[in-house]
């Protein structure tokens, strides 16, 4: 069978401008995915008071969750590349919406931790490594860095709306049927597939040859690797946070103040700056990507994600150090959100720069396992370390860790296509 892509009757290549279709219906279906997956942690107490489990137990769905995201990003790609966009998309809402209607069911730490591989499927299917790849090829190489940013920042969008919302019909329903409805949500998104018509794919940096050719050269490749494991601390930062830290600002934070600037806002209960923190985190990586997503238009990406993850390890190391207070969640919110999915316009641009649009989403998928091995981590020890020190500081600190060394590895990366290195014709 060939692709989707080649056999629709599909109109000459999109005019070279940023916005279309396609990026419009990629966005729309990254924002409710990740409106979703932001949630997650909010159901961290509410399941754990209800079935007086240890913090671990549901801690483990999560991060199996995003093992299972990384497991199916590449196949997911490779479907995509296959088969089309909009037939990997559709099976990965089809996934999503499973695993949440059966995960308002599971009453064992087991059943949630086998259903969030379905829902970890689904997110796979609706999120960045399909997403992003449709829309890097649907773009111009002059608009593909800021396309590849918008559509990372609604990602963002969904992180500024899910929590709050979930936080709103947790307080009016049980968490159940917050999943069915999360589920409803899901399933409407997938009418923005209709936009979806693949265009002809704009010329770029790229090959003829089979998919098996390029995959073995690249997980060869030492810029490959470096891409590779420098992705893991984004993953693990960025998991642990979304997973712990609406717990760690309820147990770990002082109070809200009566009469301070906080409360005067409304928001009057660490619950609530648990929610609102992760939404300050999605609301300013909007522009926090959006930038990325420019300057990688004109600036060098890997020494631009190198300053990212320096940026995020001094963020992460003063928070920890200072007292926790209320005011200091809403500083480290702001100034995480924007370096928060920062890395992921440059990482995926990096990726399509050097190895070619054709497999874009594949290669980038294998690059995203590795960030989902972090999220994994990250997620897994806040529970398990939770449980034995009663506190986040430690697995706090091994990210701090893992940031500083991301930063490190991505210097050496050769940052020009594949096709242009001097070795090129012998390895290939």
């Amino acid at each position: 069978m060939q692709s989707e892509n080649k056999t629709l009757n599909t109109p000459p290549a999109i005019a070279d401008r940023l916005i279309n279709p396609v990026l419009i219906a990629g966005c729309i279906i990254i924002l409710v995915s990740f409106a979703v997956r932001a949630s997650f942690g909010l159901f961290q107490l509410p399941i754990a008071e209800e079935f007086a489990w240890p913090r671990e137990s549901f801690s483990l769905a999560i991060a199996v969750q995003n093992l299972f995201w990384g497991i199916g990003q590449p196949i997911f790609g490779a479907f995509a590349e296959r088969f089309g966009d909009r037939k990997a998309i559709l099976g990965g809402g089809a996934f999503y919406v499973v695993g949440l209607v059966l995960s308002a069911y599971a009453i064992t730490p087991g059943q949630h931790q086998l259903l969030e591989m379905l829902v970890g499927f689904g997110i796979a299917g609706t999120g960045f490594g399909v997403i992003l790849a449709v829309v890097g090829r649907a773009a111009s190489d002059r608009h593909r860095s800021m396309a590849l940013g918008i559509a990372t920042a609604a990602g963002s969008a969904g992180q500024i709306v899910g929590p709050p919302v979930a936080n709103a019909l947790l307080s009016q329903m049980p968490w159940q049927s917050v999943f069915i409805v999360f589920a409803g949500f899901i399933m409407l998104s997938m009418t923005a597939l209709l936009l979806m018509r693949a265009p002809k794919q704009h010329q770029s940096t790229g090959s003829d040859e089979p998919m098996g050719v390029v995959i073995r050269r690249a997980v060869r490749d030492p810029s490959f690797l470096l891409i590779f494991f420098g992705f893991f601390s984004c993953g693990y930062q960025l998991a642990f946070i979304t997973a712990h830290f609406p717990a760690l600002i309820t147990e770990m934070s002082g109070p809200i103040i009566p009469g301070s600037l906080l409360y005067g806002l409304g928001i009057t209960t660490l619950a609530g700056l648990g929610a609102i923190s992760i939404a300050l985190i999605g609301l300013f990586n909007i522009g926090g990507t959006l930038f990325a997503g420019w300057l990688g238009n004109r600036y060098s990406r890997k020494y631009l994600l190198a300053t990212i993850y320096l940026l995020r390890t001094v963020v992460s190391a003063a928070f920890i150090m200072a007292p926790i207070t209320p005011e200091t969640v809403v500083l480290f919110s702001v100034a995480m959100g924007s370096l928060w999915l920062a890395t992921v316009p440059l990482t995926s641009g990096l990726v399509a720069h050097i190895y070619g649009l054709k497999y874009m989403g594949t290669l980038y998928g294998l690059v995203f396992f590795s960030h989902q091995l972090g999220g994994f981590l990250g997620v897994w020890l806040g529970g398990a370390l939770y449980d034995v020190y009663h506190n986040y500081t430690l697995v706090w600190w091994v990210g701090v860790g893992v940031g500083a060394l991301s930063a490190v590895l991505h210097l050496p990366v050769k940052e020009y296509p594949w096709s242009q290195r001097p070795n090129a014709a012998v390895a290939a």
